[in-house]
């Protein structure tokens, strides 16, 4: 006797709220709340004269919340057309409502790179020795989550300088092999602005900054941030799912990104 499959899903997004850092002072997200009782001018548009007493549950009208944001607060997909103008060899980059839908439902790989410290520059060769250790070869469209030291720093005051960053070369290894989403716990796909601004002053190579994320002119991809709860998925063996939201001509979009396991 056969028996259906079960499906387990492992939430991956952070909570949007005003109190936990998860970005920069001036970045920051705004959420006004409003009780039942604080829309009655929005009642009043549709049904003129109602009172709060009078209304069916004499609660008010309804609950609502106004959001002061970036579309790049929160868990978030980020376009193309976030890191550059063109992608592959000139083309114009994609906006978020433009990038295809499965890219964003497809199995999930996760690199668990916490070991190393904060502001390191992943290697394509990092990349290839941690899929050794996990038995896995990548396949076009599957989607590649970093897990780093920044995952369990949510809400610290230091929280956007953790975490290590993928470089040019290792994000070049995972597009040229098919991979057209990623993901990290991070505040950013690269390393943290403070240790790439400390590299940059010593070196004077003003590449270095966001070199993952340019690494989309010459392949586009998208990557999500602020991923979180990374620990608790395996190598692989779950899908992920990260749908945008369709913000039209936007560098990213919101997403509640989730993991799901079909056993």
């Amino acid at each position: 006797m056969s028996t259906a499959a079960t499906r387990r899903f492992v939430d991956l997004s952070i909570t949007l709220c005003n109190d936990v850092v998860s970005d920069p002072p001036f970045l920051r997200p705004e959420i006004t709340y409003q009780a039942h009782g604080e829309t009655m001018s929005e009642l009043a548009h549709f049904f003129p004269g109602v009172t709060a007493e009078q209304t069916p549950d004499g609660a008010g009208f309804a609950a609502a919340e106004w959001v002061r944001l970036t579309t790049h607060n929160g868990t978030h997909l980020d376009a193309p057309w976030h890191y550059h103008p063109t992608q592959d060899g000139g083309v114009a980059a994609m906006t978020i409502d433009e990038i295809p839908l499965d890219w964003c439902f497809q199995p999930g790989v996760k690199l668990d790179f916490r070991h190393f410290e904060d502001g390191y520059v992943v290697t394509a060769a990092d990349v290839e020795a941690e899929l050794h250790r996990i038995g896995h070869q990548l396949r076009p469209l599957e989607i590649v989550l970093v897990n780093t030291a920044a995952g369990a720093a949510l809400g610290d005051p230091d929280y956007v300088n953790r975490g290590c960053g993928m470089g040019y070369e290792a994000t070049m290894f995972l597009t040229s092999r098919g991979i057209r989403v990623t993901g990290t716990d991070a505040w950013s796909w690269d390393a943290p602005f403070a240790h790439t601004a400390r590299r940059v002053a010593e070196t004077g190579d003003t590449s270095l900054i966001w070199e993952g994320h340019k690494a989309g002119r010459e392949i586009g991809y998208c990557h999500l941030e602020k991923l979180h709860n990374l620990e608790a998925l395996p190598a692989d063996g779950f899908l992920v799912s990260c749908f945008p939201h369709k913000i039209k001509g936007a560098s990213a979009g919101w997403t509640r990104a989730v993991a799901i396991f079909e056993d």
